[in-house]
């Protein structure tokens, strides 16, 4: 039993004990009847915590993240200078290994432009292997070494010199980097994700993983791996029957067939497709998957029972999704393809046409609002990269909620922090006036939310209820505030008349909830 805290629950705003037995709540409320009602249970002092259902991160590359934690993170790097700087400190301390680096970001440097192969030769010595990530993990410069290590890189995959690699030379790259890695120094980064996320409150993450991501030894690496984090695994790769879906999912043992399969790449790479040209470059950016494909693809994960699901960032991306789900709706019918719960990853510049559309579908959107927090606004790379107008269209949360889109808010870590109160803070700011959600709908989003997104749809699952799976974490929060029936905001407060439970401030300023330890059904795996 856990006394003297603060619980986020619907059915007890009021409660200051939980009783858990064998990792399920079987209840909330008062502090004393709870000792009389349980009084062989073993009693944890909380001294005021707060207690909330735990996070799932609905869009993560666990692999990559743990590379990041591991290796050279570049996303504090101030300038093109300072990153290469960082860049020859790391290689001289880690001498032979390939050099993998993460999270540039050319827009915000003074130079404004990525490094070059020579700049890169230079800093980790020639004959070295370096792989760099753009922050958006779409694009990425790497050292003549990796370079020649892959064959018959060309303009038409992606590859011009002097530039960064991008689509399928980018994936070819990329894939080359990772093989150099010893499986030791996998797990290790995967180890330090996983604990990473734990000590963030999150309990379940889903990997998002494919042919063109990190591959199929990485997925089942993963998989294999132990740890208290429950990892369900996405593969991104496009079937055309059912029985081809079956067979892939028997295959790789992953849980679904969507995920990052792209249909488009990222606004920050020039790689999302557009209906209109970019506004610092000509080009619509680029497209992978027609309607066609897209459909065969949904046709086939529906008719074999298995969620599907796409990566779609631009309009013309989502004009394709759209299309391709309508054609298998007017063959196989709407409750058949909303059963599955099908998913789109990012679903950034949407139209209300689209909304409308994926709402009567039953289509999920697993969202990152830390992409606005980071890149929007009047002055952000969004703007830069489309115009002020196109940018503030970006990320309709509400209207995306309103319409009766189910959400899942996430991280697409290592593209932005897996810190999942960061995420509720964004989407409750919203750069763009009208887009945000309330703090309750954000925080459902990344709870409840992202449960029902891995296709957990037992009502319960992400909540502090009799009956839920004792799947919680333990916060350091200084205050927490209250919406009162008339939708004012309060702090704290224990009047029986304040019926919706409180989370944490979470204005721009506001310190963000620390976490003490985080439980998944009932077990600790982590604690501070």
């Amino acid at each position: 039993m856990l006394t003297g805290g603060r619980f986020y629950s619907a059915s007890a705003p009021d409660a200051t004990a939980m009783a858990v037995t064998d990792g399920t709540v079987v209840w909330l409320g008062a502090e004393q009847p709870g000792r009389a009602l349980h009084p062989d249970a073993e009693i944890i002092d909380l001294d005021g915590a707060f207690v909330a259902p735990a996070f799932v991160d609905p869009h993560v590359h666990v692999t990559a993240l743990g590379l990041r934690l591991t290796g050279l993170d570049l996303s504090q790097a101030t300038s093109l200078r300072d990153c290469l700087h960082l860049l020859g400190a790391f290689a001289d301390t880690h001498p032979g290994d390939t050099v993998l680096g993460d999270g540039w970001d050319e827009t915000t440097w003074p130079e404004g432009r990525p490094p070059t192969v020579e700049e890169i030769d230079a800093a980790v010595g020639v004959g070295r292997a370096a792989y760099l990530a753009r922050v958006d993990g779409h694009c990425a410069v790497a050292s003549s070494a990796l370079l020649d290590t892959v064959p018959g890189l060309s303009r038409t995959d992606g590859f011009v010199r002097g530039e960064p690699v991008r689509a399928d030379a980018h994936h070819r790259v990329r894939e080359a980097a990772l093989a150099s890695l010893s499986r030791q120094r996998r797990d290790r980064a995967r180890a330090a994700a996983l604990d990473h996320a734990a000590a963030r409150g999150v309990v379940a993450v889903h990997e998002c993983a494919g042919p063109q991501i990190a591959g199929r030894a990485d997925v089942a690496e993963l998989l294999q791996f132990d740890h208290g984090v429950q990892v369900r695994a996405y593969w991104g790769e496009a079937v055309r029957s059912a029985e081809q879906a079956r067979a892939l999912i028997a295959e790789l043992g992953v849980h679904a067939l969507g995920g990052d399969l792209f249909v488009d790449g990222s606004i920050g790479s020039r790689t999302a497709w557009l209906r209109a040209p970019y506004a610092d470059e000509s080009g619509c950016g680029r497209s992978y998957l027609d309607v066609e494909a897209i459909a065969d693809h949904v046709r086939a994960c529906t008719v074999a029972g298995i969620q599907a699901g796409f990566h779609a960032i631009g309009d013309a991306a989502i004009d394709a999704v759209v299309a391709g789900i309508e054609q298998v709706v007017e063959e196989l019918g709407g409750p058949a393809v909303a059963a599955l719960g099908h998913r789109v990853e990012h679903a950034e510049l949407l139209a209300d046409e689209h909304i409308g559309k994926l709402a009567r579908w039953g289509v999920i959107a697993s969202v990152q609002p830390a992409f606005d927090a980071a890149w929007g606004g009047t002055d952000g790379m969004y703007a830069a990269r489309l115009g002020v107008e196109r940018a503030a269209a970006l990320n309709p949360l509400s209207g995306m909620a309103s319409a009766g889109i189910a959400l899942a808010v996430g991280s697409d870590a290592p593209v932005t922090a897996l810190h999942p109160w960061a995420a509720v803070r964004a989407a409750a700011n919203h750069r763009t006036p009208g887009f945000g959600l309330s703090p309750r709908a954000a925080f459902a989003a990344a709870t409840r939310g992202s449960w029902r997104a891995g296709g957990v749809r037992d009502g319960v699952a992400g909540t502090l209820v009799p009956g839920a799976p004792a799947s919680y974490a333990v916060w350091e929060a200084d205050e927490l505030v209250v919406a009162a029936p008339a939708d004012s905001v309060q702090r704290w407060s224990t009047d029986p008349r304040s019926r919706v439970p409180g989370l944490p401030a979470l204005e721009d300023d506001a310190p963000l909830p620390r976490c003490l330890r985080t439980v998944h059904r009932g077990a600790t795996i982590y604690a501070a």
